[in-house]
């Protein structure tokens, strides 16, 4: 700058008739005219232009630095900017805005490639992120059989789907068809089944509609074995047989239910009665067995005999007893029944042997045989009791194998 010489006459003038002029490396050239004032006024009004372009350059420097802004946002404005300058009406150093200018639209380029760049990475990216969405919406679709949390699963992959941006919309038109092709295959294989099994349960209805019309029938039974056994079975083949509709099953086994405790707790009251009875019965029999336990069967067995006939008909007069004590009550009679009938066998036995001619005449000669003993003692003749003690002793032991019962 030459001594005396201002910012705005450095880049510019103003000649006598007030056209104003800026310089520049191309030369000078005419940015307008002044007529209002001195020639400082004009080139301080045109440096103020000059001042407001470099203003708007700064604020795109600042915010490409700051990166708050996307180098592409303002590649309109720098454009903008870089073709105003050649008829700009501004005086002031316009090459080396422009050479600012230049620089920016060097970075703004390279930030459009880079944005190019990113972009065409997020375009793959998505691309694979819903790629892998689909994969797994078609792989639910052919084996899945979790209905729920499969149905769950394809919702949230829509969800997912949706919340990815950049795909590149013949790839995206191209994986939503896979999806939705997915997604109604899964819906209708899931109808499908979910018909199958309402058929079944339908069966199902039918099956144990039949099998609770049976339990009702035997609710009022009296044949309490076999309708307790059929019960039984009856209950497995309801555990056999799947599930009816909700309320149906609830209704059914409701109804099922109550034929079963209906028949059983009349069983058991039956049943309750008839042990009382039989422990009374067990009772009457205990005192039987007393009385016959304490018959004279050694002292006068044809007494026993005679009374043991009567507690054996009054024995059977007497029902049931309880299960567990029959045999010991049946055994501990016959035992008294076998005591008297021994008893009476052993006194025929002797009766009949008292009959006998010969054991008479063999306890006739026993006699005899003792008063020849007798006879021979008196007369103090050792050979005669000799004698007659021998045969006095072979006399007796042939009468005791005699009198020996058979």
């Amino acid at each position: 700058m030459v001594d005396g010489e201002t910012p705005q006459s450095q880049f510019g003038r103003i000649d006598a008739d007030g056209t104003v002029y800026v310089r520049t490396a191309a030369g000078e050239r005419t940015v307008g005219s002044w007529q209002a004032g001195s020639a400082e006024e004009g080139l301080a009004h045109f440096s103020r232009r000059y001042d407001d372009l470099v203003t708007e350059v700064v604020l795109i420097e600042n915010r490409l630095a700051s990166g708050s802004t996307d180098a592409s946002h303002v590649a309109g404005s720098v454009k903008r900017l870089t073709d105003s300058l050649p008829t700009a009406a501004a005086v002031g150093d316009l090459d080396k805005l422009a050479a600012r200018l230049e620089v920016l639209s060097g970075k703004v380029a390279e930030g459009a490639e880079k944005a190019k760049a990113e972009r065409a990475a997020q375009r793959e990216a998505a691309v694979v992120a819903k790629t892998a969405l689909v994969a797994e919406a078609e792989l639910i679709a052919a084996e899945s059989t979790q209905w729920k949390t499969a149905g769950d699963r394809l919702r949230a992959i829509l969800d997912e789907w949706k919340a990815i941006r950049g795909a590149d919309r013949k790839s995206d038109g191209d994986l939503w068809k896979r999806y939705a092709a997915a997604r109604d295959a899964f819906g209708r294989r899931r109808g499908s089944h979910f018909a199958s099994l309402d058929a079944a349960r339908r069966e199902s209805q039918t099956a144990k509609e039949k099998l609770v019309a049976e339990a009702e029938e035997l609710a009022t039974s009296s044949e309490w074995g076999p309708a307790a056994t059929r019960l039984k079975q009856l209950m497995g083949d309801w555990k056999g047989t799947g599930r009816a509709p909700r309320e149906a099953e609830d209704t059914l086994w409701t109804r099922f239910r109550a034929a079963q405790d209906a028949f059983f707790a009349r069983r058991n009251e039956v049943f309750s009665e008839r042990d009382a009875e039989q422990r009374n019965n067990q009772k009457a029999k205990e005192e039987l067995l007393a009385e016959a336990e304490n018959l004279p069967i050694d002292t006068d067995v044809r007494t026993a005999q005679a009374k043991m006939r009567d507690i054996q008909s009054r024995w059977e007069s007497v029902g049931r007893v309880p299960r567990d004590s029959m045999g010991d009550l049946e055994s501990r009679l016959r035992a008294v029944e076998e005591d008297i009938r021994d008893a009476a066998d052993s006194e025929w036995r002797r009766g009949s042997a008292d009959a006998n001619p010969l054991l008479t005449q063999m306890r006739n000669q026993v006699a005899e045989a003792e008063q020849r003993l007798e006879r021979a003692r008196a007369a103090g003749d050792k050979r005669r009791v000799k004698d007659a003690e021998q045969a006095l002793d072979s006399k007796r032991r042939f009468l005791q194998l005699a009198e020996q019962p058979q």
